[in-house]
């Protein structure tokens, strides 16, 4: 393949761009509602994991059998959630190669959000009826759930856009991603007090229902685009073996990178998540909590959408992915640096806010853009690996990590995500020099 270098668009490239406008109206759409429903749910799940009352959380026979066994199993909240959703997401991820192996993805598109609505259905009901357990079951649905439906909207993208058009349009999805992802929060934010949590469950499941309906609007941009690129029929099934995405990983430089970021970017976010954590229990009330966690998400995504809207399409026209892969990994190691030094709540806060703010604004994009440029095989099945089994488990490790040092101090916890942010440095390196050999 012809190696490819950061380069300019030129005119003839942004006029063919501007042809597949309605699309990226349906996609700015899309990833809105997409956000919108998902952050609702957000807050509830980040307050399920932020309280230390295992009964709030967990069912009486499993508390009572950590309990019989000198386990207090609310010192443990977060580490047995995080063991949950990445023993769930191993078993789901054979379940997920082989619909994309067997079936169109005319089909099992639609299939995924179809589920994922009737799933918060019987959530709704067991939060209506305070059903024992339901805060386990909710965080590690959540959890599992969300980086399905996430991959899946940006494998569908890839399906629908030219790597010209991903680098001009993406960052404008974004936004539209952005606006859903501050709606959310202001939403709950605003009315969970009045109508209770298990009503926010069925606001989120209107918004979800939305994105069935953009996924079958889009369709016939994805089937133009595939006969362009001679590419597996979007009305075929892929093929293959379901357990594609992994040999893939293993045997492709530029994938094995995206699975060393993803895995460290993890980590970064995991000690500062769990960090953030303790200082939320001091919050005794559910909705309190709820609410503390919304309005750091409003932040960020607020500080995202800015980003995405006035930087992000600039940055990728003129220069590639290669500032917007670096640049957050460098924010991240000053900031660990400085939380090592001065570990204050509100430092914590700050590098909270410019991590994930990163890594939505600029390192998400950056990485989507490259898949456009990948076959179909690679968009849908190691792509899937990499953003579920290698984020839980990069979520499941660093959770246990935190767990033994955080004795040691927030210093040592601090000093070590630095040292990961340093790798996530070097991972994000590899990928822009592996990205160079890739056909435009």
């Amino acid at each position: 393949m012809q190696a490819q270098g950061p380069q300019r668009l030129r005119w003839t490239d942004l006029k063919q761009a501007l042809v597949d406008v309605p699309a990226l109206a349906l996609s700015f759409g899309y990833f809105f509602c997409l956000l919108c429903g998902y952050f609702m749910l957000r807050s509830i799940r980040d307050a399920f994991g932020a309280t230390d009352d295992a009964s709030t959380v967990f069912p009486p026979g499993m508390i009572a059998f950590f309990a019989d066994r000198g386990i207090a199993l609310g010192e443990l909240t977060l580490q047995v959630l995080f063991t949950g959703t990445f023993l769930s997401m191993l078993l789901l991820q054979p379940l997920y190669g082989a619909l994309v192996s067997r079936y169109p993805r005319r089909a099992f598109l639609p299939f995924v959000y179809a589920l994922l609505v009737a799933a918060l259905g019987v959530f709704y009901l067991a939060f209506a009826n305070e059903s024992p357990g339901r805060g386990a079951a909710f965080f590690v649905f959540t959890a599992v759930v969300n980086l399905f439906v996430v991959t899946v909207f940006w494998s569908y993208m890839s399906d629908i856009y030219t790597s010209d058009q991903s680098r001009l349009f993406y960052g404008f999805i974004g936004v539209g991603g952005s606006l859903g992802a501050l709606a959310g929060p202001i939403i709950s934010d605003s009315i969970v007090a009045e109508i209770g949590v298990a009503n926010i469950l069925l606001l989120s499941m209107a918004f979800f229902c939305a994105c069935l309906v953009f996924v079958v609007k889009l369709a016939p941009w994805a089937r133009r685009r595939e006969r362009e690129r001679g590419d597996a029929n979007f009305d075929q099934a892929i093929g293959g073996r379901f357990l594609e995405g992994l040999r893939i990983v293993a045997r492709d430089p530029l994938m094995r990178g995206m699975a060393l970021v993803m895995f460290f970017g993890v980590a970064v976010g995991t000690l500062l998540y769990n960090e953030q954590a303790a200082v939320a229990r001091q919050i005794v009330d559910d909705a309190e909590r709820t609410a503390f966690f919304a309005g750091i998400d409003k932040w960020i995504n607020g500080l995202t959408l800015v980003i995405q809207l006035f930087i992000t399409p600039l940055l990728l026209a003129r220069f590639g992915v290669a500032p917007l892969l670096l640049l957050p990994g460098i924010v991240i190691t000053f900031g660990f640096a400085a939380l090592a030094a001065n570990p204050l709540p509100m430092l914590l806060m700050v590098v909270q806010i410019a991590t994930r703010t990163g890594e939505f604004a600029l390192a998400k994009p950056a990485r989507e853009t490259i898949y456009t440029r990948v076959d179909a095989e690679t968009r849908y099945k190691a792509k899937a690996f990499i953003d579920t089994a290698i984020y839980r488990g990069g979520d499941f490790t660093f959770a246990w990590v935190h767990k033994a040092i955080a004795s040691f101090g927030s210093a040592v916890v601090f000093m070590v995500g630095m040292g990961m942010a340093m790798a996530l440095v070097v991972s994000a390196w590899t990928i822009v020099r592996a990205q160079r050999t890739l056909s435009r």
